[in-house]
């Protein structure tokens, strides 16, 4: 039985984070079921109030008003478990996200694209715990050391973020498509060193995690003998009856082969995982008409995009999967059947 992840005060029975997958694929159903079967659940606020009725004329507004609602239906089916939400740093307004999850009661804020440089500000007199997304030593350095200048402070756990993850990714596309496990495998371990160093400096235990490429118990425990205490998972937990995407959604996941899988440039400027599909190869020679800015990342550039991502990740989470954008981890060809979450926890107890 696998040991449980302590978060300062907060206890994850199962050392299991679901990554958090936006646009609308984990939210309160798929975060809420994994708190309750001892994992940490995590909601992506990624234009999280797209269903709201005035989500076009006020975006900003319906994402904060959702974030609420998703963390309170999230946590009636928490049955007690640890819930997080997942907010990148690249959001526009990326401090009201925080403050808003905070009011809303989140356990912990989970944040990468980008360095959560003034994350601990936003936080700040709350229980909210923080944690960064990092894929690289420097990346956690930077962050680490400007955290205890500026707020005297550390992270409360540290994600790492290998190069087989789905959704962006903090590699250039040359590091994708030269790096090879074991090689990422020493990074791992030097920023599992460099954690160590802060928890004894602030005399608490940093736990961390691995995330990118874990599919299987057996994934689990190779990065626990390389000293991490947990992973974090998104794309097996896509194929569950629990997950909110559509079955749409899922099914392209299960129809999917290993070749189908590819590195694309995302119109914010930073690559991603995708599964190829009609969508992707209309935008290789076809600029989509932009017809409305849904103001998400600060890295878009309305003129020069050659589609829009709220719009493309918006319809394949309703089911338009021909003409959306399919984010998915380096596995996703693996899934050959809807499962349950409680059966998934169960193979990493």
């Amino acid at each position: 039985m696998s040991k449980s992840l302590k978060i300062g005060d907060l206890e994850v029975k199962i050392p299991v984070v679901q990554g958090g997958m936006g646009v609308g694929i984990s939210l309160s159903g798929l975060a809420g079921n994994v708190s309750a079967c001892g994992g940490l659940g995590v909601i992506s606020t990624a234009q999280i109030g797209w269903r709201e009725p005035d989500f076009y004329e006020k975006p900003f507004e319906a994402n904060f008003r959702a974030i609420e609602k998703e963390i309170k239906k999230a946590r009636e089916l928490a049955k007690g478990g640890v819930l997080g939400v997942n907010i990148m740093v690249a959001t526009q307004r990326y401090e009201e996200y925080v403050k808003s999850a905070v009011k809303a009661g989140i356990d912990i804020v989970i944040s990468g694209a980008g360095l959560p440089i003034d994350l601990p500000k936003y936080v700040e007199g709350s229980k909210t715990k923080i944690a960064p997304i990092v894929s690289s030593l420097k990346s956690l350095t930077v962050i680490c050391r400007m955290w205890e200048r500026k707020y005297q402070t550390a992270p409360d756990l540290v994600v790492i973020e290998g190069p087989k993850a789905g959704g962006h990714l903090g590699f250039s596309r040359e590091e994708l498509e030269t790096v090879t496990d074991e090689a990422y495998d020493d990074v791992i371990v030097s920023i599992i060193e460099k954690v160590k160093e802060y928890s004894e400096k602030f005399s608490k235990k940093i736990p961390v995690v691995v995330a990118g490429g874990i599919y299987e118990r057996k994934d689990m425990e190779h990065v626990m003998k390389l000293g991490a205490d947990g992973v974090q998972m998104g794309t097996r937990f896509v194929t569950t009856k629990e997950c909110d995407a559509d079955e749409a959604y899922k099914q392209s996941y299960i129809k999917a082969k290993k070749e189908d899988i590819r590195i694309v440039q995302s119109p914010v400027g930073m690559p991603g995982r995708a599964i190829l599909n009609p969508f992707l190869e209309k935008v290789k020679t076809e600029k989509c008409k932009i017809k409305h800015c849904y103001q998400c990342i600060v890295t878009c550039d309305k003129k020069t995009i050659p589609y829009c991502i709220t719009e493309a990740l918006v319809n394949a989470a309703e089911g338009r999967v021909d003409e959306g954008l399919l984010f998915c981890g380096e596995n996703a060809y693996r899934a050959d059947k809807i499962e349950t979450v409680a059966e998934i926890m169960e193979e990493f107890r």
